[in-house]
Parts: C-alpha cells; sequence; structure tokens
C-alpha cells in the first residue's frame, strides 16, 4: 500500500468531523505512513490529520445561512482546490456536508480518486443532485442499506458498510452513578432534552421543548429534566434560554448517551440524535423547528413523508413527529403523557427501536469503510 501517500479529508459539522476522526483512525492504523490532511474539527485533528481550516462556525441551517457565509464557503473551496493543486493527494474522502461537498467535487471533475462517505440524501430532497454524483464521484460509501440500492438504481458505484453509531454510542456509566454525580433523583421520571448540535436549531428548538416541559411538569407529579449541551455551542445561549425556569432541570455538557441511558423518555430534535435516541432504545418524540422562510422554501423539495431517519428507515411512523406548525407545547404534551402513562405503548415503541437498531448493520462500519477505501485505491 506504499502508493498510497496522502489522502485529503473534507467535512463540515460536527457529526462529519466524527465519523470523519473515526475513518481516519482506521485508515491509519492499516497504514500508519499514510498523511491525512483536509478540513475538519478537534476530532479530526486528534485522529492524526493535519487541518488546515476548522469547521467551527460552518454548520448551516436553510438558504438564508447560507448565503451569509456564501464568502467563507468561497475562500475555503479556493483553499481547498489550491492544496490539492500544490500538495497532489492521491484520493479525497468526503463526508456528509453535501451542499459544500457535491459542489467542490464538481470542480475537481474526478481530476483525483473522489469517495464520498456519509452519503448525500438526495433520496429525500433535491433529487437533480444524483447527476453530480453519478458525474463526478468515483465511490460512494453509505451508512444505510437502503441507501446502497437506491444508488445502484442508478449505476452509481455504491457500498453499505454499516452504521459507524452502532460503535460510538457507549455510554460511561450506569444510572446510578450518573444520578449521583449529577445530584439527580432516582425516583422521579427523568426527560432528556436534545435540542441540536447547531447555534440556529437550539435557538428555534430548545424554547419549544421547555415549554412543552413546562406542562409536562404539571401534568405528572415527580419530573425532572436534562438538557444534553453539544460542547462547540457556548454556554450562555442555553442559560439565557432557561433562566428563570421554575421546573427541575440541569444542563449536561458533552455526556449524550449517558444522559439517554438514564432518561425515561426524550424530546429530540430531528437529525442524527434521533438514530442515537433509538440505538440507546429510549422512547422519545421527535421536535423539529426552522425559520419560517427556510421552511417554505424547503419543504416543496422534500420527497419523503417523515423527517426522523427513524421513521424513513422502518417506512413508517414508528415515533411521533412534531415538524414546524405542528410543534406547538400542548401537543407534545398530550403524545408525551399518553406515552409515559401506557407501559404497552413504550414496549411497542422499544420493539420498533430494536427492529431499526437490526436494521443499521454490525458493528465495525468506520473499519469497513477504511478497508473499502484502500482496496478501492488500490486497486487503481
Amino acid at each position: 500500500m506504499a502508493q498510497i501517500k496522502h489522502i485529503l479529508i473534507i467535512c463540515g459539522e460536527a457529526s462529519g468531523d466524527l465519523h470523519a476522526a473515526n475513518l481516519a483512525k482506521e485508515i491509519l492504523k492499516v497504514n500508519p505512513e499514510i498523511k491525512i490532511s483536509g478540513v475538519g474539527g478537534a476530532l479530526l485533528r486528534k485522529a492524526g490529520a493535519q487541518i488546515y481550516c476548522d469547521i467551527k462556525d460552518l454548520a448551516v441551517i436553510g438558504l438564508f445561512d447560507v448565503l451569509k457565509k456564501l464568502p467563507k464557503f468561497f475562500a475555503l473551496q479556493k483553499l481547498i482546490l489550491k492544496k490539492i493543486k500544490e500538495e497532489k493527494p492521491d484520493a479525497l474522502i468526503l463526508v456528509d456536508f453535501s451542499g459544500f461537498n457535491l459542489r467542490l467535487a464538481k470542480k475537481i471533475n474526478k481530476a483525483i480518486p473522489t469517495i464520498y462517505y456519509i452519503s448525500p440524501q438526495v433520496w429525500a430532497s433535491r433529487p437533480g443532485r444524483i447527476k453530480t454524483i453519478k458525474d463526478c464521484i468515483h465511490k460512494l460509501i453509505t451508512i444505510f442499506k437502503f441507501e446502497e440500492e437506491f444508488y445502484k438504481r442508478y449505476g452509481i458505484d455504491a457500498v453499505f458498510v454499516g452504521n459507524p453509531l452502532l460503535d460510538i454510542v457507549q455510554p460511561t456509566m450506569d444510572r446510578q452513578e450518573f444520578f449521583y454525580k449529577y445530584g439527580l433523583a432516582d425516583s422521579k421520571t427523568t426527560i432528556a432534552l436534545l435540542p441540536g448540535s447547531r447555534r440556529q436549531e437550539i435557538k428555534n428548538i430548545l424554547p419549544i421543548m421547555l415549554k412543552a416541559s413546562i406542562l409536562i411538569s404539571k401534568a405528572l407529579p415527580s419530573v425532572q429534566f436534562v438538557i444534553v449541551k453539544t460542547p462547540q455551542i457556548e454556554w450562555s445561549i442555553y442559560n439565557r434560554l432557561v433562566g428563570g425556569l421554575d421546573i427541575d432541570l440541569i444542563i449536561i455538557e458533552g455526556l449524550t448517551y449517558d444522559c439517554l441511558k438514564s432518561a425515561d423518555f426524550a424530546l429530540v430534535a430531528s437529525g442524527t440524535a434521533t438514530l442515537e435516541t433509538a440505538i440507546m432504545q429510549k422512547p422519545f418524540v421527535i421536535i423539529y423547528k426552522m425559520g419560517l422562510l427556510n421552511y417554505l422554501l424547503y419543504r416543496p423539495q422534500v420527497k419523503v413523508p417523515y423527517i426522523g431517519m427513524v421513521n424513513i428507515i422502518a417506512k413508517r411512523k414508528v415515533i411521533p413527529e412534531f415538524i414546524q406548525f405542528e410543534a406547538c407545547p400542548q401537543k407534545i404534551l398530550d403524545e408525551s403523557i399518553k406515552i409515559l402513562k401506557n407501559p404497552s405503548e413504550i414496549e411497542q415503541m422499544k420493539s420498533n427501536l430494536e427492529r431499526i437498531k437490526s436494521l443499521l448493520g454490525e458493528k465495525g462500519a468506520s473499519e469497513r469503510a477504511a478497508q473499502t477505501i484502500l482496496d478501492f485505491l488500490n486497486k487503481r
């Protein structure tokens, strides 16, 4: 494998940084001599990559957020193209972040072997991107089985490796230890709030979750709430939103899986967290809201009946969704109480989540993805 000397990896969000880092680790396990460089965050850097642009503040939601950051994206694209010209990497790996990465792939136009990991969700919206993928990507690595089948129908070289979250979703302590450490009461119903990992998501969704939590605390005799804080977002945003609330609530940073393991129920923003919650087998509801103009522009492009990946995988609504105009505290309260007070409903939900987990493949996705990439490059 000595001929593969340098791989460039590009990601743009916190989840992409996590998956890119695990992929880089596995590539370097196979061949520690390979140089990995690119665009990423602290995790990719820690994995051994040389980072020449940090992803902080690259995440966007909706058209208007994209427009505001266009100069930054153009500058980043120019930097990447310059690095490719100067350093002549043996391969380019694009990780998620489809809006930026597909435009970059067009510019490169297969000049170097180009692999996409965590494939764009063109089956959900913007199907026109399928042509770009077919024209500009040499190999596509998917983390959902149905995606492999979808892309193969269009003649795209796609392979399913399993879902890397199966290896990542690991609590660090048991419920008793967690409750003791954070002063929580084991006798109370514990509800986790996961309002997203992007600044604008949190501003849009956490207030709804908090209003629903106030109603839930009035309806249930003994309940406590845990807000799962993402490390990338400053404390001031959370503190401002929860200030003055008269409910039993704490904010915990960076312990998503411990919070979920110790919770009885969760309110979860649509995104990666819905799959993480499903893997943890915790009953939950999905909540999502974006700016009205962004929603009006985005909604007509969506071609699937559900927003939650758990429901998309199941091909039916196994988890309640409260999206945009439906995301109101009273409706969230009604559904949450209905689930919490009905043991058979909880068991049915857990059974559905167990089936969804089984559809994510086997553990070891990052290792298989790395081997797939190296095998593909060696054959070339």
